[in-house]
């Protein structure tokens, strides 16, 4: 895959499966934009994938920090041939132990704040009639997943807002799809109770986590211009975990 002369976004780009599809764009010959709430963290990352990878602030729960971000990447980088939305979010937390706060922060992070970035993205990529989305959502969309009740709702909603997505996209000549991974050996899963990580392991049946980097060749599959002719799929990446017809 090549990425020569391409400008990809990528969120939640400081650690995680975000970096992981930095690094793998960044490799192919992309320009990447590593956007992350952890500005810090993400200036040091885009400074050691080199190659013209530069950081911008985004958290995408903040409406002013969307309509910035927008405007200083198109300021920069001139235009965005793709975005990938990767920032996520959420706990094993029984349902009935939720409060509003949590679902609405949950649902924010993994559904609203993608969406609000593809509004504030897409009008460059239509004008050029040219552009690729892919938005990472998880098997929990799929399939939900036990303690992570909104979580799933929300990924859910990722992966319908894709499909209606892809529907108006097309004429444009746009793609959006979606990777649903598993679980995946990441900052944020390390979080996770001890006794939940061995059980999803014992689930998969690859008897392994996933590694961000098979996350992301996955990822950089439908930004490709291999996928020019593949809009509104999912596509688990799951160690078999998923199988869904």
């Amino acid at each position: 895959m090549e990425f020569s002369g391409k400008t990809i976004v990528v969120t939640g780009a400081a650690s995680g499966i975000g970096l992981a599809c930095a690094e793998g764009f960044a490799k192919a010959g992309g320009r990447v934009i590593l956007a992350d709430v952890q500005d810090e963290k993400a200036n040091q990352e885009a400074a050691r994938i080199g190659g013209g990878a530069l950081a911008i602030r985004l958290d995408v729960t903040d409406d002013a920090s969307i309509e910035s971000f927008a405007k200083d990447a198109l300021a920069k980088a001139g235009q965005i041939d793709v975005l990938v939305n990767v920032a996520g979010w959420g706990k094993v937390q029984p349902f009935m132990e939720n409060d509003a706060d949590f679902w609405d922060r949950v649902v924010d992070i993994n559904f609203t704040g993608p969406v609000k970035l593809c509004r504030a993205l897409l009008p460059g990529m239509i004008e050029r009639k040219s552009g690729r989305i892919v938005n990472v959502a998880s098997d929990a969309g799929r399939v939900g997943s036990l303690g992570e009740t909104v979580y799933s709702g929300a990924k859910s909603g990722i992966i319908g807002f894709s499909k209606g997505l892809a529907r108006e996209m097309a004429r444009y000549g746009i793609s959006v799809n979606n990777v649903c991974p598993g679980p995946t050996d990441t900052p944020l899963f390390a979080k996770v109770p001890e006794k939940h990580q061995e059980a999803f392991v014992r689930a998969i049946p690859m008897r392994r986590l996933a590694k961000p980097s098979e996350i992301a060749h996955a990822v950089m599959f439908f930004a490709s211009e291999g996928a020019g002719y593949v809009t509104g799929q999912v596509l688990s990446v799951s160690g078999g975990l998923t199988m869904v017809g």
